[in-house]
């Protein structure tokens, strides 16, 4: 019997602290894309990634295949008198500068996805240091991404974004104002301005 009692005693235990352990889990749903795409200056991103594709990355395939035509000419010409150690040379480059220029699309991209992640990077920084603001005030557990889970309430997607985005302290269209309004209160965006005070002459 007592047996009995220690085991249900246990149990008991056991489900109030997984109840309590639940109830202390707050899930956030975040998408970083969103508030980037509200963050001032971040229109030039594009400019910069379309410049850097125009004159960087076209300046090198520009040189990749006209040193491989180049060094091809060079080898098809000269390769009967070529010592052994040269010939080998000349066909490791052009092998070389043969597989940049077939597989350029794919190099091309893997470099611009590298320049975007730099200029991405100051906007970033801003917005997950207020989104660790908003998690450490509101008590956050866990923060997912949209497509981690296969339903979201469009109430809970939207409210951690908010408060980052009241965190910023950005520039934002009314109808998002509205919407950090109505969830945290009045904000800095839409605070008024403290009247000024005219100094009383004595």
């Amino acid at each position: 019997m007592k047996k009995v009692v220690v085991v249900c005693l246990a149990f008991a235990v056991s489900l109030s602290f997984s109840n309590r352990a639940q109830s202390q889990v707050k899930i956030g749903i975040f998408d970083d894309q969103q508030i980037l795409g509200l963050m001032p200056g971040i229109q030039k991103v594009d400019t910069l990634l379309n410049k850097y594709v125009n004159d960087s990355l076209r300046t090198e395939y520009d040189y990749e295949l006209s040193e491989l035509k180049r060094k091809d000419s060079i080898f098809k010409r000269d390769s009967a008198t070529m010592n052994p150690s040269l010939r080998s040379i000349m066909q490791k480059e052009i092998t070389q500068h043969t597989y940049k220029v077939v597989n350029w699309q794919q190099y091309q991209q893997q470099m611009v996805q590298q320049k975007q992640q730099e200029l991405l990077k100051p906007f970033l920084e801003k917005v997950y240091a207020a989104l660790q603001e908003v998690i450490t005030e509101q008590k956050y557990t866990h923060v997912l991404k949209p497509d981690a889970i296969v339903w979201v309430d469009p109430a809970k997607s939207s409210e951690l974004s908010l408060r980052v985005l009241d965190k910023l302290r950005i520039p934002l269209p009314k109808e998002i104002q509205d919407q950090i309004k109505t969830l945290v209160g009045t904000t800095s965006a839409s605070k008024p301005t403290p009247a000024k005070t005219t100094p009383v002459k004595h």
